[in-house]
Order: structure tokens, then C-alpha cells, then sequence
């Protein structure tokens, strides 16, 4: 690749001795050289020809001098690699140069030989920095590609990579996740026209992700209506189970939200139903060398598909486990009981998390006396929870406890099929 050189000095015989030194190298294609006078032609000349490489300038010019020069090429976007050529023993203008972003300096009388060693250290200089530059490039351009379908920290790691070890591989690692899925998704895709089921999908799906993306989670997994996320996968997250409380939180509303807009459109779109659990779980990358499909397996991502479906028997919107209330910083909400859920031979503690706006309610301090009562096995859980319900018809979960009650159930572990 030919280095195009462009040299500033007003002096007349200056660039038929250059020609005459560098004709080797301008014959075999290594440089070619352009000259101007001074700062303002030389302005100009890069204007016309942005492909210049370097410049080489002298400092004591009419119109513009050289450090006039220097100071416009570094304000400029693309910045030039300049050479200043000073007077011998000019130690001032020296200083000011290097200080203005000069990349070197020679002294006159010129030393030709000087002076193409010192053209050659800068052209290495510029193809470093524009091979930097062109890979910053081609990372950015890969990281917006890639963000159009993987989570922002996948889409880095996946960018950045460079055919080395992008963190992906499968692993061991404690993570919190979320489980969410929609009630009566199935009849909704017997029922709707196509364009609207298209439409309904992608804004849904679009909004949950955004969401995810703004507490800085990883979207594993999308299948159909049911999204799958990770929280300290693949970046480290010492908050996790923090992230993962907050991010339920903004889901439910989101979701609340545009299950409400719809429903004014004649559309009966279903309540998410989300699920939160915390521990070891095998995450990386499980799509072989064709694909690519970062998600995680293990007893931790079952467990929070159960607490998800786990919803529809309690009456509530989101249930975390007992590992996520104490992992997260202040966590608020109240027990649910002790879930006998398929597939695991201990019951697990589950809470239903709960904004402020309602866990600072007198409501909640009469569900957790009923509930002590009920865990304590004391026979005056039935009427407390009866009150409750009668002041409160909405509370689904109390409801369940009374459902229960009534019909002969005893205690805080409860099967759930």
C-alpha cells in the first residue's frame, strides 16, 4: 500500500530534492508526495485529498506557519500524523509541537536519511493506529448486529472476540433467573388473525426484552410467549439476586400494562405469570460449532419454571424462592408457604415479592399474622384469613389460604400439581 506524504515548506528547490531523494521508493510504490507552501494550502490540499497519510512541515511559512498548522490538523476529526521540521537548536518551537500533538521533529538542515527513517517510524505509526481503528469499527458494526438478537453483554462478548475465548464456554456458575409465561397463550393463537397475533408477539416480546436489557440481564431463551432470563451470566453480577427481584417487579408492570392496552383493543391478552429462583446452574454456550445458543440447565432454571406455573394455583403474578428474598438487598414481600413442587423431594419456601406501595399497607401486616397463625398450626388461621378475605375479596393469595383451610389443609406445605 502506497503512503501518500504531504510536505509543507516554502522554500523552491525543497520539492525537486525530495522527488530526487525518495525516487526509489515512489518507483516501487512505497510513498508518493504532495507539496504545498504553507498552512493554508496545505488545509486545502487535505481537504481535496483526505487520503493523506502524513504530513511533514516546516514552522516559519507565510499566511499559516507550522504550528498554526499543527494545531488545526489535531482539531480536526481525522488527526494527522505530523513531523515538524524546526531550525536546529529551536527548542521552543520544539516543545510547543510535541506539546500540540506533533508525532516527531527533525532538524534543518535536512538529513535526508533522517528524514526517511523517521517517515518510515511514522507510517508504522499510522498503519497501527488505522488497523486499530478498523477493528474498533468492524467491532462496533458486529456489536450492533449482534444486539439486534442477543442480550448487550452476549452481543459485547460475541463482538470483541475475535476468534479467541469470549467467556461463552459451558460452566458452573451461581445465577439467578426468571421464568415468564402468559395464561391462555394457546387459545389466543387459535383465535387471533395472524397479522394481529404478529403484531401482539413481537411488541410484547420487544417491551419484556427492553426491560431485561435496562437491569442489564441476558435473554437465554424466547419460545413462543415464554421468556427465559439470567442474571451473573455471562458477566459477573454480584447483586444478582437484586437484579432479578427489580427486573420482576418492572416485567409485572410492563405486562400489567400492555395486557391493559390491548384489552381496550378488543383483545383478551393473558396475565404474565413470572417465576424467580436463584443457584448453580451449567451456563454457557450448548448450540455445538453450527449455532449458537447461551443458556443455562440444571435443578435452578427447572425450579423457576415451576414457581412460574406455581402462579396459577396461588392466584398470584410473580413467586420467588427462598434463595432469591435472601439474596436480594431489602427484599419485600410476603410467604407464600412451603411448595412441594414436582420434580424436587424437599419443599422450597416461596415468597410473593412486593413494591412498597403495598408491602407498607396494613394489608400486610394482617396477612402475615394469619399466615404466622397458619404456620403455627393454631386454629385461629381460618377466621384470620376469612377476615382478610372479607376486606379484602381481591387478595387472591389469602384466598387460596382459605380455599385451602376450608377444605381440611393444615400448615404451610402444600402439593401442588
Amino acid at each position: 500500500m502506497t503512503s501518500t506524504i504531504l510536505v509543507v515548506d516554502d522554500e523552491p528547490d525543497l520539492e525537486a530534492l525530495v522527488l530526487q531523494k525518495f525516487r526509489r521508493q515512489i518507483r516501487e510504490g512505497l510513498v508518493s508526495f504532495m507539496f504545498a507552501h504553507d498552512g493554508v494550502e496545505a488545509l486545502q490540499s487535505i481537504e481535496l485529498n483526505p487520503h493523506v497519510d502524513l504530513v511533514v512541515s516546516d514552522i516559519n511559512m507565510p499566511r499559516m506557519d507550522g504550528l498554526s498548522l499543527l494545531q488545526k490538523l489535531q482539531e480536526a476529526e481525522d488527526k494527522k500524523s505530523t513531523i515538524i521540521v524546526s531550525a536546529y537548536g529551536d527548542m521552543s518551537n520544539i516543545r510547543t509541537a510535541m506539546n500540540r500533538g506533533a508525532f516527531d521533529f527533525l532538524t534543518k538542515p535536512i538529513d535526508f536519511a533522517d528524514l526517511e527513517t523517521t517517515i518510515q517510524k511514522t507510517i508504522r505509526h499510522v498503519e497501527t493506529l488505522r488497523e486499530a481503528r478498523r477493528r474498533q469499527l468492524e467491532a462496533e458494526r458486529a456489536h450492533a448486529s449482534l444486539s439486534r438478537y442477543f442480550s448487550p453483554e452476549i452481543a459485547k462478548r460475541l463482538a470483541a472476540a475475535s476468534g479467541e475465548s469470549d467467556g461463552m464456554e459451558v460452566q458452573w456458575r451461581d445465577v439467578a433467573t426468571i421464568f415468564t409465561d402468559i395464561t391462555g397463550f394457546t387459545t389466543l393463537v387459535e383465535s387471533a388473525a395472524p397479522e394481529t397475533l404478529g403484531e401482539l408477539l413481537n411488541a410484547y416480546v420487544g417491551g419484556m426484552t427492553d426491560i431485561v436489557f435496562q437491569h442489564e440481564g441476558t435473554v437465554a431463551k424466547i419460545i413462543g410467549d415464554a421468556i427465559q432470563v439470567l442474571f451473573n451470566a455471562p458477566g459477573d453480577q454480584p447483586d444478582f439476586a437484586t437484579r432479578a427481584v427489580a427486573c420482576a417487579h418492572d416485567l409485572d408492570i410492563w405486562a400489567e400494562g400492555f395486557r391493559q392496552r390491548w384489552k381496550d383493543k378488543g383483545v383478551n391478552f393473558g396475565t404474565t405469570r413470572i417465576g424467580v429462583h436463584a443457584g448453580p446452574a451449567l451456563v454457557g454456550n450448548f448450540g455445538g460449532s453450527r449455532f449458537f445458543d447461551y443458556t443455562a440447565y440444571g435443578d435452578t432454571i427447572n425450579t423457576a419454571a415451576r414457581l412460574e406455573a406455581a402462579n396459577k394455583h396461588l392466584g398470584t403474578r410473580i413467586c420467588v424462592s427462598a434463595s432469591v428474598a435472601k439474596g436480594a438487598a431489602n427484599f419485600q414481600g410476603r410467604p407464600v408457604g412451603d411448595l412441594m413442587l414436582r420434580g424436587r423431594s424437599e419443599p422450597l419456601r416461596a415468597f410473593e415479592p412486593l413494591p412498597p406501595a403495598r408491602f407498607e399497607t396494613p394489608l400486610t401486616t394482617q396477612y402475615s399474622e394469619a399466615f404466622a397463625k397458619l404456620e403455627a398450626g393454631d386454629i385461629a388461621a381460618m377466621p384470620a384469613f376469612a377476615a382478610l378475605v372479607g376486606m379484602h375479596a381481591d387478595d387472591a393469595l389469602a384466598g387460596f389460604h382459605l380455599k385451602r383451610l376450608l377444605n381440611g389443609a393444615k400448615g404451610v406445605r402444600m402439593q401442588l400439581e
